[in-house]
């Protein structure tokens, strides 16, 4: 559903990822459509295009929405953030900062632990349990695969949390990501406000 950007992480010439896994901290969720705009995958020294398959997983990568594509998302982020952590609404390089923090030990993708109880992670949040990712919503628990995500389940533990935890404030705050249609719910309540979510 969503395209990223990490800066650039390719060989144009052999269209293949390099081993660095990013060149900048403004980590992206960008929309796949935007005022018409056409690229060639990798065509180029220019940015290189990653996919994710929602908004959910681009947040577990250490992701946040873009200012220029996806402005009204990225706002509500914004103001999400700002709900949850006291204070102004920050500037888009103070959140990059944070989120290359939290998403990053020692060159490697950060696992956090879970404090508190599963069923109190909000709606989009992301844990891995037994080697695979899911994504929480209305109390179940989706894993992702390369198709969509599986059928619903109950998921009592789990090991560890994907979200970055200054995500998962914004998440509790009444941020909603857009999920990808295979986890067969919708939201019924505002995407356009912190609102806080319905009762789980």
């Amino acid at each position: 559903m969503f395209t990223g950007n990490r800066g650039i992480i390719h060989d144009p010439a052999t269209k293949t990822l390099l081993n660095r896994r990013w060149t900048t901290k403004t980590w992206l969720v960008c929309s796949c459509e935007y005022k018409g705009r056409r690229r060639a995958v990798m065509a180029g020294r220019s940015w290189t295009e990653l996919f994710f398959l929602d908004e959910a997983v681009a947040l577990a990568a250490g992701h946040r929405p873009c200012f220029l594509c996806r402005r009204q998302a990225a706002e509500r982020f914004r103001d999400c953030w700002a709900a949850a952590k006291g204070g102004p609404p920050p500037y888009a390089q103070a959140i990059d900062a944070v989120l290359h923090h939290e998403w990053m030990e020692r060159g490697h993708k950060r696992i956090h632990p879970i404090r508190g109880a599963m069923a109190a992670l909000p709606d989009g949040a992301m844990v891995v349990a037994a080697g695979s990712a899911f994504t929480l919503h209305t109390g179940q628990a989706h894993r992702w695969t390369n198709e969509g995500y599986a059928a619903p389940e109950r998921l009592h533990r789990a090991d560890g949390l994907l979200t970055p935890p200054s995500t998962l404030m914004a998440l509790d705050s009444g941020y909603r990501p857009a999920l990808h249609p295979s986890i067969n719910t919708t939201s019924d309540w505002p995407h356009d406000s912190c609102a806080t979510p319905p009762p789980r």
